[in-house]
């Protein structure tokens, strides 16, 4: 018998039947789970031997890995979901730095559980609006973060994890203000300040009159340009639409007689691209030269095309295709600016017009 080998070990038959074994050695008894010959058995019997408590096995956590049903696990799915395998790198970038921040984001401030360890099931309405709470100081950071919480929630109900979406119309959509245009005075004075073919002029042409965000700018190259046919054609990197876009008189004048020094149009000292982030900084530096004040930046540009745009009576859809919006409200923005300043305008010529001073009547 094993128990006649081993000192101290001996075992019973339980009301069940079942086999048990036990330690006892003195007043002192000690259940021993499982059989002799397991190794979780023979640690918990050396360690009631030598007096201590038994050594548990360490759990490794492997990179990625994550427990059915939680948010981790949901969020693995997301990635292999055709839909996002079908975005482009800066959507894939920025839906994975927000869905990461969620993940990582305690349950109760304060507290080590985590939400992204969590069961999708346990999360209510509550607590979605605590979690947008939390980023009352960015409120358009809580919006993204709503967007990719959703996507977990989709593939959560598609996998049966949870029988009801938490998310279900909560509306969280910030008043957007995003930067400025730029104002007439401020756009001559930095004419003023650089000249056609100085590389900050070129710059800021491209943005203007193309109307392009940092990330297209900085990456326009030469061979996107027709000039005898008058266009250029570019692939945006955010959603990577095609857009044809006509080539102004104004922008003609700026970039077709440019010395080509590279394969971008826009070239650093050192004849290489700008980054992203080089040309912002650039166009700081270019600015304060020029004495404008904070806040005229590149996608300012953008929106001074935008709101020139409908200000010459573009339709909503004209804006969308010319500036490459997929969401109508954006471009809906320039379009209600323009209409309140003219219906405005025209209401008050009318009200002018009927209670001006007698002596400056017609």
């Amino acid at each position: 018998m094993e128990e006649e080998r081993r000192p101290y070990l001996s075992s019973f038959t339980d009301r069940h039947g079942t086999v048990r074994w036990r330690y006892r050695r003195g007043k002192k008894t000690i259940s021993l789970k499982g059989e002799p010959g397991d190794p979780a058995f023979e640690e918990a019997y050396r360690a009631a031997l030598e007096g201590r408590e038994p050594k548990l096995a360490a759990i490794v956590k492997m990179p990625g890995s994550a427990l059915p049903g939680t948010f981790r696990a949901a969020w693995a799915k997301v990635k292999r979901a055709p839909e996002w395998l079908a975005l482009d790198s800066a959507s894939v970038s920025k839906n994975t730095t927000l869905a990461e921040v969620f993940l990582e984001l305690p349950v109760l401030e304060g507290e080590e559980e985590l939400w992204g360890d969590m069961p999708v099931r346990d999360m209510k309405r509550r607590h979605v609006k605590d979690i947008l709470g939390r980023f009352a100081a960015t409120p358009h950071k809580a919006k993204h973060l709503l967007v990719a919480l959703r996507k977990m929630i989709r593939v959560s109900l598609d996998e049966e994890w949870i029988e009801t979406d938490p998310t279900w119309k909560i509306n969280y959509r910030p008043e957007y203000k995003g930067w400025r245009a730029w104002t007439d005075v401020e756009r001559k004075k930095f004419e003023a300040k650089w000249p056609i073919g100085s590389t900050p002029r070129t710059a800021y042409a491209l943005a203007l009159w193309l109307g392009n965000r940092r990330s297209d700018v900085a990456r326009l190259r030469w061979e996107w340009f027709d000039f005898k046919k008058g266009t250029i054609t570019l692939i945006t990197k955010k959603g990577d639409k095609a857009l044809v876009l006509p080539i102004t008189p104004m922008l003609r004048e700026a970039v077709e007689n440019l010395p080509r020094k590279g394969e971008t149009v826009l070239v650093t000292a050192y004849g290489k691209p700008f980054s992203e982030k080089s040309i912002t900084g650039r166009m700081a530096d270019w600015t304060h030269s020029a004495g404008l004040p904070t806040g005229c930046t590149m996608h300012g540009l953008r929106k001074s095309l935008g709101k020139m745009l409908a200000e010459a009576g573009a339709t909503t859809r004209q804006l969308m295709e010319t500036l490459g919006h997929d969401n109508i409200e954006h471009a809906e923005l320039y379009s209600r600016a323009a209409e309140q300043e003219r219906l405005a305008r025209d209401a008050m010529a009318k009200v002018s017009k009927l209670h001006q001073p007698k002596n400056r009547r017609g």
